[in-house]
Protein backbone atom coordinates (compact mmCIF):
# COMPACT_ATOMS: atom_id res chain seq x y z
CA UNK A 1 0.00 0.00 0.00
CA UNK A 2 2.73 2.39 1.20
CA UNK A 3 4.92 1.51 -1.80
CA UNK A 4 2.14 2.00 -4.13
CA UNK A 5 2.03 5.44 -2.60
CA UNK A 6 5.35 6.22 -2.78
CA UNK A 7 5.44 5.08 -6.73
CA UNK A 8 2.58 7.02 -7.48
CA UNK A 9 4.01 9.88 -6.14
CA UNK A 10 7.31 9.95 -8.01
CA UNK A 11 5.12 9.21 -11.11
CA UNK A 12 3.36 12.79 -10.09
CA UNK A 13 5.82 14.50 -9.14
CA UNK A 14 7.55 13.60 -12.78
CA UNK A 15 4.65 14.67 -14.67
CA UNK A 16 4.42 17.97 -12.48
CA UNK A 17 8.55 18.51 -13.86
CA UNK A 18 7.46 18.03 -16.96
CA UNK A 19 4.52 20.47 -16.61
CA UNK A 20 6.70 23.15 -15.95
CA UNK A 21 9.15 22.58 -18.29
CA UNK A 22 6.28 23.19 -20.86
CA UNK A 23 5.10 25.91 -19.29
CA UNK A 24 8.63 27.56 -19.51
CA UNK A 25 9.33 27.16 -23.06
CA UNK A 26 5.24 28.41 -24.10
CA UNK A 27 6.16 31.58 -21.65
CA UNK A 28 9.47 32.28 -23.60
CA UNK A 29 8.08 31.77 -26.76
CA UNK A 30 4.61 33.90 -25.69
CA UNK A 31 6.74 36.94 -24.40
CA UNK A 32 8.74 36.58 -27.33
CA UNK A 33 6.56 36.81 -30.04
CA UNK A 34 5.04 40.23 -27.87
CA UNK A 35 6.92 42.80 -30.01
CA UNK A 36 5.33 41.89 -33.25
CA UNK A 37 1.94 41.11 -31.86
CA UNK A 38 1.85 44.82 -30.96
CA UNK A 39 3.27 45.56 -34.10
CA UNK A 40 6.94 46.52 -32.95
CA UNK A 41 9.71 45.91 -35.12
CA UNK A 42 12.23 44.99 -32.55
CA UNK A 43 12.34 44.15 -28.53
CA UNK A 44 13.76 48.13 -27.93
CA UNK A 45 11.40 49.80 -29.18
CA UNK A 46 8.67 47.48 -27.63
CA UNK A 47 10.44 48.53 -24.14
CA UNK A 48 10.61 52.14 -24.48
CA UNK A 49 6.74 52.00 -25.80
CA UNK A 50 5.90 50.12 -22.05
CA UNK A 51 8.00 52.08 -20.55
CA UNK A 52 6.55 55.40 -21.68
CA UNK A 53 3.15 53.67 -21.17
CA UNK A 54 4.02 53.18 -17.85
CA UNK A 55 4.78 56.90 -17.54
CA UNK A 56 8.11 56.13 -15.33
CA UNK A 57 11.34 57.32 -16.31
CA UNK A 58 14.90 55.55 -15.17
CA UNK A 59 16.59 58.41 -13.23
CA UNK A 60 20.13 57.98 -12.31
CA UNK A 61 22.22 55.62 -13.02
CA UNK A 62 21.14 52.27 -14.18
CA UNK A 63 21.41 49.05 -11.78
CA UNK A 64 20.77 51.43 -8.78
CA UNK A 65 17.80 52.01 -7.20
CA UNK A 66 16.59 55.85 -6.76
CA UNK A 67 16.71 57.28 -2.94
CA UNK A 68 13.86 57.69 -1.44
CA UNK A 69 13.09 61.86 -1.01
CA UNK A 70 14.11 63.18 2.90
CA UNK A 71 11.91 63.64 5.05
CA UNK A 72 12.76 66.30 7.51
CA UNK A 73 11.02 65.37 11.02
CA UNK A 74 9.60 68.78 13.40
CA UNK A 75 11.29 68.10 16.74
CA UNK A 76 9.64 69.41 19.82
CA UNK A 77 10.91 71.78 21.35
CA UNK A 78 13.07 71.00 24.89
CA UNK A 79 11.89 72.99 27.73
CA UNK A 80 14.33 73.53 30.04
CA UNK A 81 13.23 73.88 33.47
CA UNK A 82 13.47 77.58 34.80
CA UNK A 83 15.65 76.80 38.58
CA UNK A 84 13.44 79.64 40.85
CA UNK A 85 14.72 80.36 44.45
CA UNK A 86 11.47 78.29 45.70
CA UNK A 87 12.50 75.01 44.02
CA UNK A 88 15.50 75.17 45.69
CA UNK A 89 13.73 76.09 48.60
CA UNK A 90 11.85 72.80 48.10
CA UNK A 91 15.05 70.97 47.20
CA UNK A 92 16.53 71.89 50.68
CA UNK A 93 13.19 70.98 52.36
CA UNK A 94 12.89 67.17 50.66
CA UNK A 95 16.67 66.90 51.04
CA UNK A 96 16.23 67.27 55.12
CA UNK A 97 13.30 64.68 55.00
CA UNK A 98 15.79 62.08 53.49
CA UNK A 99 14.30 61.77 50.10
CA UNK A 100 16.94 60.41 47.24
CA UNK A 101 18.18 62.51 44.66
CA UNK A 102 16.10 60.51 41.80
CA UNK A 103 12.82 60.78 44.02
CA UNK A 104 13.67 64.74 44.29
CA UNK A 105 14.38 65.36 40.60
CA UNK A 106 10.64 63.14 39.97
CA UNK A 107 9.14 65.20 42.20
CA UNK A 108 10.08 69.10 41.56
CA UNK A 109 10.31 68.19 37.52
CA UNK A 110 14.36 68.97 37.23
CA UNK A 111 17.08 66.67 36.47
CA UNK A 112 19.60 64.85 38.72
CA UNK A 113 22.57 66.47 37.93
CA UNK A 114 20.69 69.84 38.52
CA UNK A 115 19.91 68.29 41.97
CA UNK A 116 22.87 67.40 42.55
CA UNK A 117 24.65 70.55 41.80
CA UNK A 118 21.59 72.48 43.84
CA UNK A 119 22.63 70.70 46.83
CA UNK A 120 26.44 71.79 46.50
CA UNK A 121 25.67 75.27 46.26
CA UNK A 122 23.93 74.76 49.35
CA UNK A 123 26.24 72.85 50.92
CA UNK A 124 24.06 69.67 51.89
CA UNK A 125 26.42 67.41 49.94
CA UNK A 126 29.83 66.24 51.69
CA UNK A 127 33.10 67.31 49.81
CA UNK A 128 35.19 64.23 47.80
CA UNK A 129 37.90 65.41 49.02
CA UNK A 130 37.15 65.27 53.26
CA UNK A 131 34.92 62.04 52.71
CA UNK A 132 38.23 60.33 51.33
CA UNK A 133 40.39 61.78 54.02
CA UNK A 134 38.32 60.60 56.67
CA UNK A 135 38.71 57.05 55.37
CA UNK A 136 42.16 57.15 55.01
CA UNK A 137 43.05 58.83 57.96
Amino acid sequence: MVQQKIKELARLKAAAAKLETQVAVERIEALASLPEAYGYADLKSFIKALKVSAGTKRKGKPGRKAKAPKVKKVKAKRTRAKITPEIKEQLKALVTEGLTGSAIAKKLGISLPSVQNIKKELGLVKARGAEAAAVVG
